[in-house]
């Protein structure tokens, strides 16, 4: 995908990487983001995802992924939008241990406060095997 899709072909390849992001079929991506943000705000976020960000082939959906939580977590966003993105980078392969790192690097650059509720956030959605092999 690039900037010279047609806004259809745009709108539907976001479709799809909002369904993956969301983790919902990609008939139920509409109503799901429209839920949360409104059909406007759906479908302008479609057209933006299915360009070059979100569909091109220089990042991984694991680099887009590590990017969104960033620019959330700078933002001071831990509610759905950054379950949703780690969430997604878990299903990209980031491990719980990689998501805590981040968190660490983070703190570096963007202080304790944001990325402190930033890590409750990522421990409050552990896949609960990684919960309770932690507290063995």
């Amino acid at each position: 995908m690039n900037a010279s899709d047609s806004v259809a072909d745009r709108i539907t390849a976001g479709r799809a990487v909002y369904a993956r992001n969301l983790g919902v079929p990609e008939d139920e991506a509409e109503s799901t983001l429209a839920a949360r943000a409104g059909a406007q705000y759906a479908r302008e976020a479609f057209l933006a995802a299915g360009g070059p960000g979100w569909s091109g082939t220089g990042l991984t959906d694991r680099d887009r992924s590590v990017a969104v939580i960033a620019a959330l977590v700078g933002q001071h966003v831990v509610d759905a939008r950054l379950i949703t993105y780690l969430n997604a980078a878990r299903a990209a392969g980031v491990t719980e241990e990689g998501l805590a790192e981040l968190t660490v690097l983070l703190t570096a650059h963007l202080g304790q406060p944001a990325a402190s509720v930033a890590m409750a956030t990522v421990l409050s959605t552990a896949p609960l095997a990684v919960l309770l092999k932690a507290s063995a």
